[in-house]
C-alpha cells in the first residue's frame, strides 16, 4: 500500500512556538460560519484590515475561493461539502501551527462538520465563530443572488431550504448580525481575536 511509503517529517520541523515568537502571535483558527449572507465574508475582510493596522499576520480562507481553486472538483452533497471542509481544515492547520492567525469563513452547516474541524486542526487552535442571521434576513440581503435561485429551483440542497443548517449549542463566540451594524460586529469580533493571538 502507498500508505507504507509515506514517512511524515513532523517530529524533525521547528515548533509552533519557535514561530510565534518569531512573528510575536499566537496561531490561531476562527472558523466563522453560518448562512449564506449573513456577513462571514464582510466580517473577514474588515477584521483582516484591523488585524493587520495592528502587526498581525493574517490570512483569509474563503469558502468560495477554495471552491474556485483547491476544491474546484466537489458538489454540494453531503460527502462533497465534509470533503470540502477537510481539505480546508488541513490546510487551515497548517497555517496556525506555522503561527499564523486564520480567518475561515465557511457556511459549515452540520454540527458534526464543525466537531471534525476542531478534530482536525486542533482545540488549542479552533476557535468557533457563529455568525448569526435568519433565513429571511438572509434572503433580503441576497448578495450573491443564490436565495433567488434557490427559490426558482435552481439551486438544490440549498441550505437553510434543501439541506438543513444546525445551530451550534455552545460556540466561542456568536456574533448577531442581523441586529447590529457590520462596524459594530467587527469591533465585538475584533476585540475576541485580539485576546486570544497578542502573546
Amino acid at each position: 500500500m502507498i500508505e507504507n511509503n509515506i514517512h511524515p517529517i513532523n517530529n524533525s520541523l521547528l515548533e509552533t512556538k519557535d514561530k510565534e515568537a518569531l512573528l510575536g502571535q499566537k496561531g490561531n483558527v476562527f472558523w466563522m460560519y453560518g448562512l449564506s449572507g449573513s456577513g462571514k465574508s464582510t466580517l473577514s475582510i474588515q477584521v483582516e484590515r484591523s488585524l493587520h493596522k495592528s502587526n498581525i499576520h493574517t490570512i483569509i480562507l474563503d469558502g468560495d475561493n477554495l471552491r474556485s481553486t483547491l476544491n474546484k472538483d466537489l458538489g454540494f452533497s453531503d460527502a462533497d461539502r465534509e470533503e470540502n471542509l477537510r481539505r480546508a481544515c488541513e490546510v487551515a492547520k497548517i497555517l496556525a501551527v506555522n503561527g499564523l492567525v486564520v480567518i475561515a469563513s465557511f457556511i459549515t452547516p452540520r454540527r458534526k462538520f464543525r466537531e471534525t474541524a476542531r478534530e482536525i486542526i486542533g482545540g488549542e487552535f479552533f476557535n468557533e465563530v457563529f455568525v448569526k442571521a435568519s433565513y429571511k434576513k438572509c434572503q433580503q440581503r441576497d448578495v450573491k443572488g443564490l436565495y433567488e435561485k434557490a427559490e426558482k429551483g435552481d439551486i438544490n440542497q440549498f441550505t437553510g431550504q434543501g439541506s438543513e443548517f444546525e445551530e451550534p449549542v455552545d460556540p466561542w463566540l456568536t456574533i448577531e448580525t442581523e441586529l447590529e451594524t457590520p462596524e459594530a460586529s467587527a469591533k465585538k469580533l475584533l476585540a475576541a481575536i485580539l485576546v486570544k493571538v497578542k502573546p
